[in-house]
């Protein structure tokens, strides 16, 4: 098993891409801590499923606090939990730029902050930053969403430099995914997702699974010698 009694945290595992990887990684060993806003069931037990709002900065030290006391370390952390508010620039309220910019971004923040201190104690871990194709080349009516996409690719640079330092085998790089078959592209226009298909190098939309796999990669030991990149899972959207 690729992630053997590996203590894993993924926000946003409720569904979609999330929930793909909380499956996943504990059909290959690891104990998975599935974080999400909404209720969610699993079949398997080894994943424990805790309520948490990204934002909320007191539940979220609470909640990791909790895991390193029930099971002594954390050593992933998949930070996957975000949300859309799309409009144009000319459209986009203040409310929807900041419930973005709370959730995809400070959400990222807030997690990090209160689990590497424990990672940096033990001296190794592996964290894995959802971005997006977005974040890297933009989108029309998505100027809150590229935003934090493209500051989740800033954080994961700096911290692979941070928290390397002095030794320590604390890895953090950062996915984008194309269009993948999630909740949160369900409520894009079809004719929207048929020009993306069209664009796209293998002519279809991702499934979560296909993105859950590059998580695991990055959480196994296989990656070891690899920090601070993003890694595309878009079928060959943007060449």
């Amino acid at each position: 098993m690729r992630l053997k009694d590996k203590v894993c945290i993924i926000t946003g595992a409720g569904s979609g891409i999330g929930k793909a990887a909380a499956e996943l990684f504990a059909q290959e060993g690891a104990i998975v801590i599935a974080c999400d806003v909404s209720e969610a069931t699993y079949d398997n037990p080894n994943i424990h499923y805790y309520k948490l709002d990204v934002t909320d900065r007191a539940r979220v030290t609470e909640v990791v606090k909790e895991v390193v006391e029930k099971f002594g370390r954390i050593d992933v952390l998949v930070n996957n939990a975000g949300i859309t508010r799309d409009a144009l620039i000319q459209n986009m309220t203040e409310e929807d730029w900041d419930k973005v910019i709370n959730v995809n971004l400070k959400g990222v923040f807030n997690m990090t902050q209160a689990v590497v201190p424990y990672m940096l104690e033990a001296g190794k871990g592996s964290i894995i930053n959802t971005s997006s194709v977005v974040g890297v080349y933009g989108n029309i009516g998505q100027t809150n969403y590229a935003a934090t996409k493209a500051g989740v690719i800033g954080m994961t640079k700096t911290w692979a430099k941070e928290f390397a330092r002095k030794g320590a085998q604390i890895r953090v790089n950062a996915v984008a995914p194309g269009f993948i078959k999630t909740p949160m592209t369900e409520k894009v226009p079809e004719k929207v997702i048929n020009a993306v298909i069209e664009k796209t190098a293998l002519k279809r939309m991702g499934e979560p699974i296909e993105v859950a796999y590059v998580y695991l990669f990055l959480a196994s030991d296989e990656s070891s010698f690899i920090t601070g990149q993003v890694i595309g899972v878009d079928g060959g959207l943007v060449l």
